[in-house]
C-alpha cells in the first residue's frame, strides 16, 4: 500500500513541511527505516539521530525541526503514528466470514450475521456473538456467555458460561475467562470446594493478553473496568474489582476481592493479597507485595510494600550493611578502647 504524505498527514490532522506528494510505502522504528518509510520522533533528545535516519519523512511534534528532512508535525507523534501504522499494516489474522462448517454452534445461540465463528469453534446454548466480532479458531463460548460487538477473540481462548463482554473487546490466545475461583473450606482435614456460582463482567475496550485466567466470583461478579488493558500471564481472583483504565503488566497475581482503582498501574510480578485496595492513580512498582491498603495516587515499592521513597532509601541502606557492620565493629572498640583509658584513670 502506498500513501502520499498529505494522504498520511490528512489521516492524522498533521501539517507536511516539505513535499506533500512523497510516496511513503510503509513505516519503521527511526533507526530500521527504509528510503520509502514513515517514523516518528517522539523525543526532542533524538533530533541528531533522527538526522541519520534513512526514513523519507519524520513524524514529528509541532515546533520541530529536522534539517534536510521531509516531516509531518502533530500533536503527538507517537499517538498518531500508531494510527498511521494500521493505514499500512494487513490485518494480523485474516478477516473471518461468516460461520466455519466445522464450528458447532448451538441451535438457540444467537450469533449476529455480521459475526464470524472460525473452525472448530464452540458456541453453547444461550450464548450471544455481537454484530463485527471474530471468534477464532478452537475458542470456546460457554453457556449464557455474551460477547458484545466488534471483539477479537483469538484462538484457543476459553469463556466460561456466564461471562459478559462489553463491545471492543480483545482477548489473546490462551486466555481462560470465567475458571473457578480458588475457593475450599476445611472439613476434617480435608478441602472441600465451596462452589463459584458468579460470573465475570468485562467492560468495553479492555484487552486482555495471552494465557491470562479470570475467576468467576462466588456469588456476584468480578469485574475489569472499562478501557483496562492487561498483560500476559497475570492472574486474577474471584470477586476482584478493576475500575477503569487499569494497567496490569505481565506475572501479577491479584488476590480474591481485592480492588484496584481507577488508572492505577499494577507493575511485572506484584502480588496484590486479598481484600487490599489499591487507590485510584496508584503506581505498584515491579516485585512488590502489597498487604494492606494503598492510598490513591501512592508510590509503592517492596515486599511488603512501602512509599516508593521510603523503600528505595531502605533498599539503599541494605546494600550498605557490610559497610555499616565494619563501621559498627571498628566503633565498638573504638568504644572499648576510650572505655579502658578511662578505667585506668580512675
Amino acid at each position: 500500500m502506498q500513501r502520499t504524505l498529505a494522504d498520511v498527514a490528512r489521516e492524522i490532522g498533521g501539517r507536511v513541511v516539505g513535499d506533500d506528494q512523497l510516496i511513503v510505502s510503509g513505516v519503521a522504528g527511526i533507526k530500521e527505516a527504509s528510503s520509502t518509510d514513515l517514523t516518528f520522533l517522539a523525543n526532542k533528545k533524538y533530533i541528531p539521530l533522527a538526522a541519520g535516519t534513512r526514513a523519507c519523512a519524520i513524524l514529528v511534534e509541532h515546533g520541530v525541526f529536522v534539517e534536510g528532512k521531509n516531516l509531518i508535525q502533530t500533536d503527538n507523534p507517537s499517538l498518531a503514528f500508531s494510527r498511521v501504522m494500521g493505514l499500512f499494516k494487513e490485518d494480523a489474522i485474516a478477516r473471518l466470514s461468516g460461520i466455519h462448517s466445522s464450528a458447532v454452534v448451538a441451535g438457540d445461540a444467537l450469533v449476529h450475521p455480521e459475526a464470524a465463528v472460525g473452525p472448530c469453534a464452540v458456541i453453547e446454548s444461550g450464548a450471544q456473538i455481537g454484530r463485527g466480532s471474530q471468534i477464532g479458531a478452537g475458542v470456546y463460548v460457554g453457556h449464557r456467555t455474551v460477547v458484545g460487538q466488534d471483539c477479537l477473540i483469538y484462538p484457543n481462548v476459553t469463556l466460561r458460561e456466564g461471562v459478559t463482554l462489553g463491545n471492543n473487546v480483545i482477548i489473546h490466545s490462551g486466555t481462560v475467562v470465567g475458571s473457578d475461583g480458588f475457593g475450599y473450606v476445611q472439613v476434617d482435614d480435608r478441602h472441600v470446594k465451596i462452589p463459584q456460582i458468579g460470573g465475570v463482567e468485562i467492560g468495553d475496550d479492555v484487552e486482555i493478553g495471552a494465557c491470562v485466567t479470570i475467576d468467576r466470583a462466588r456469588f456476584d461478579q468480578t469485574r475489569i473496568g472499562r478501557g483496562s488493558k492487561i498483560d500476559n500471564l497475570v492472574q486474577i481472583a474471584h470477586n476482584v474489582q478493576i475500575e477503569e483504565n487499569a494497567l496490569i503488566i505481565a506475572l501479577a497475581g491479584i488476590a480474591g476481592s481485592a480492588h484496584i482503582g481507577r488508572n492505577a498501574i499494577i507493575a511485572g510480578q506484584v502480588g496484590v493479597a486479598g481484600h487490599t485496595k489499591v487507590g485510584e492513580r496508584a503506581v505498584v512498582a515491579a516485585q512488590s507485595g502489597i498487604t494492606k491498603d494503598v492510598d490513591p495516587g501512592a508510590k509503592m515499592f517492596g515486599t511488603p510494600a512501602e512509599e516508593y521513597a521510603v523503600a528505595t532509601r531502605i533498599m539503599a541502606h541494605t546494600k550498605r550493611l557490610p559497610r555499616y557492620a565494619e563501621e559498627i565493629k571498628l566503633l565498638k572498640a573504638q568504644v572499648a578502647a576510650l572505655e579502658k583509658k578511662v578505667g585506668d584513670r580512675l
